[in-house]
């Protein structure tokens, strides 16, 4: 622990952020990092796995001339340093970024114009005619040389363009590079491969060794000697991402913060709209009403997490491909840290909005109706994930959530019974609804064994009910007007009642996110 310390201390000391290694990265709510401390914090982290080639894609695009000459100058040394090889594509540097590498590759349309030591360069191009001007820089220069797309005239641009590239092609230093590749062909038998495996996966898996029969062929050898370096365990990678989930959760007000304002929003216009309901007969709609909406809008209403969840894949999508983790990690770490904050959620929204409604006033009641509620944002979130794995796009992931919590409340069995609902949707959609598991356990909840008063005798009943001769509507009789049984026992989930309805929900659940993973599995970028 004390080495990675040190190594983490010392690539911040590098690269010169050592007075930002307690300032956040930041948000679009909180300021954090400049756009340059962002980039050398992007290059840090690709570097503390220690590679031995580092790969870069316009590492200072977006950045002014002095941001970019320090982060590739930070680059430079800590190339040297570390003996690390550097290749990174660049377009329009300053002079000063220019003479930070060693060598240029300079290409137009695919094709080589040079291709060697960068102090070289106006040496070689002056050779074949076309001299560099002094106080000139050099990058643009060369850069106006070889683009034809915007040149006053093409003709010459392109011939001009010809010329250079036929001369590459034909120039002592092309035909020595040409060599060289062709004496990097022949085959040697390597004696140790040493493997650095981020999964943990065996050795065995990933040896390989010349093959005497095709010599420039690479196949698996279980008798290679091996100097293999165990990575980061499987159990423990999840847990770490989760820590840095974790942090990110209280840092960054999108996640969740955002979304409790939301809920807790929420809780208070339903608690003051459905105020102190009596236990009359005139509150038995409003009451199936509220259960509708509790149910149903806190789940349309997980759609927020959408940006919060393609800001984590991107992050996953980069640091798979750097051989960091995997999607099943990140699956696990991702369930784990909403499971205290949904069910944080599922509690300050029923404290509110439960007791000002005068839902049924037990201890157990309340505490079924925050269990429902809380495996009701358990799933839609399941829901949210499954879809912006599939499409992570903020609009297209939006949208079909939206769609598929619509299609959920269309079948949830409160717009339209579940005795009235079309075969196709009943048995296609109903029974994997779990709107619809949820939305029968908070009537079964509610009604089952509460009388509601039809006014004092002589009274008018609205509804039909067993206990008519002493002025009351049964909850269990207005349950089975939604074809629901009252208690533990249940017609809508087969051979079972609000236990099996439970056990449903979290198949669903499971079931989300089981295909969520192979989402991510399939969409690697």
């Amino acid at each position: 622990m004390a080495e990675r310390k040190d190594r983490i201390d010392d690539l911040i000391a590098s690269l010169g952020l050592q007075h930002q290694a307690d300032t956040i990265i930041g948000t679009p709510i909180k300021k954090g990092l400049t756009g340059g401390q962002k980039r050398r914090l992007g290059i840090a982290s690709a570097l503390i796995t220690c590679p031995k080639i580092l790969f870069l894609d316009e590492p200072t695009s977006g950045l002014n001339a002095h941001c970019s000459y320090q982060v590739i100058s930070y680059i430079q040394k800590i190339a040297k340093a570390r003996n690390i090889m550097v290749i990174a594509s660049i377009h329009q540097p300053s002079t000063l970024t220019f003479q930070c590498f060693d060598k240029l590759l300079l290409l137009s349309g695919g094709t080589t114009c040079y291709f060697g030591e960068v102090d070289k360069v106006g040496l070689y191009f002056g050779e074949i005619g076309i001299s560099m001007p002094k106080h000139f820089n050099p990058a643009e220069f060369l850069l106006d040389i070889v683009n034809v797309d915007f040149a006053d005239d093409l003709h010459s641009a392109a011939k001009r363009l010809n010329r250079i590239q036929s001369c590459w092609s034909k120039s002592p230093e092309s035909l020595a590079i040409a060599q060289d590749s062709m004496d990097v062909k022949q085959p040697v038998n390597p004696k140790v491969l040493q493997i650095h495996s981020p999964f943990g996966r065996s050795a065995e898996s990933l040896a390989v060794a010349w093959n005497p029969a095709d010599p420039y062929k690479w196949a698996p050898q279980e008798l290679f000697e091996l100097d293999f370096q165990p990575g980061p365990s499987a159990f423990s990678i999840p847990f770490t991402l989760l820590h840095r989930n974790f942090i990110k959760s209280y840092r960054d007000l999108i996640t969740y913060g955002i979304r409790l304002a939301m809920y807790t929003g929420l809780a208070i216009m339903m608690g003051t709209v459905w105020l102190r309901l009596p236990a009359a007969q005139e509150s038995i709609q409003p009451f199936i009403n509220g259960i509708f909406f509790a149910s149903a809008f806190m789940s349309f209403m997980a759609i927020a997490y959408v940006p919060a969840f393609l800001e984590d894949r991107a992050t996953l999508v980069k640091e798979r491909a750097n051989g960091l983790y995997g999607p099943a990690s990140f699956m696990i770490a991702n369930f784990l840290i909403g499971v205290p904050y949904l069910f944080l959620f599922s509690l300050i929204f029923s404290a509110i909005a439960y007791w000002l409604s005068n839902f049924h006033p037990t201890p157990l009641a309340f505490l079924n109706f925050t269990l429902y509620l809380y495996l009701d944002l358990l799933a839609a979130e399941s829901l949210t994930i499954l879809v912006a794995a599939l499409f992570p796009t903020p609009l297209s992931a939006a949208a079909l959530t939206a769609f598929a919590n619509g299609l959920w409340m269309s079948v949830a069995g409160f717009l339209v019974t579940t005795d009235l609902l079309n075969v196709f949707y009943k048995y296609v959609f109903s029974y994997i609804d779990y709107q619809a598991y949820v939305f029968q356990g908070m009537m079964q909840n509610e009604f089952t064994g509460r009388d509601y008063s039809c006014g004092p005798p002589p009274c008018t009943c609205m509804y039909v009910t067993s206990l008519v001769d002493q002025c009351l509507v049964s909850g269990d009789d207005i349950l089975n007007g939604f074809g629901f049984k009252a208690g533990a026992q249940s017609s809508f989930v087969p051979h079972g009642g609000m236990g099996t309805g439970i056990g449903v929900l979290l198949a669903i659940i499971a079931g989300y996110r089981v295909l969520g993973l192979v989402a991510l599995w399939w969409r690697r970028t």
